[in-house]
């Protein structure tokens, strides 16, 4: 006989009683199997959504960081911007610094317009500063309150007195372009 038949034999020597607890139990057992099932699919999708979650987590990461470092500078060239009145000049803005050496020199040059913003540019020659002096003039100029870019520079060292240095500067003022907001 085969082990199936013995099988069906047995539960029919059983008495009632016995059969319908043995019935329930396999019951219970095939509900906390089905029950179980269902969890382990569960988990398994929400592991699933939590390794895509963490991949796109990762690749964010970054972009926010590079997000936030360009607001920042955003926000302070806006600030920058923001304090440039319609007066402002280059020729005032090295005044403004303070920094004098023997002479200066500051020449006009046509602007140009960008992205609603007009460049006041200007060639700057500033004779026998020290080094330090040329040192805080372009640190000034580019770390100021006003956004000015520094689009060439060019440091001598003067032959009558080598402790001395002239400095050519091409500078630009960035205003606000006329009819665009502040």
């Amino acid at each position: 006989m085969s082990w199936l038949a013995e099988l069906q034999d047995f539960w029919r020597d059983l008495d009632s009683r016995t059969r319908l607890t043995a019935g329930y139990v396999l019951i219970a057992l095939l509900a906390v199997f089905l029950g179980w099932s269902a969890l382990a699919g569960r988990t398994e999708a929400l592991e699933r959504k939590r390794t895509a979650r963490e991949a796109v987590l990762k690749e964010l990461l970054p972009i926010k960081a590079l997000y936030r470092t360009a607001k920042q500078s955003a926000d302070m060239l806006a600030g920058r911007m923001a304090s440039v009145r319609p007066d402002d000049s280059p020729a005032k803005i090295i005044d403004e610094i303070g920094i004098r050496g023997k002479g200066v020199k500051i020449s006009p040059l046509k602007g140009e317009e960008h992205n609603g913003m007009i460049e006041d540019a200007a060639d700057v020659r500033i004779d026998g500063l020290t080094a330090n002096e040329a040192i805080n003039l372009i640190y000034r100029l580019e770390k100021g309150n006003r956004p000015v870019l520094l689009k060439k520079a060019n440091l001598r060292v003067r032959f009558d007195d080598p402790s001395r240095l002239d400095l050519v500067l091409t500078i630009a003022l960035l205003k606000p372009a006329p009819g665009q907001n502040k």
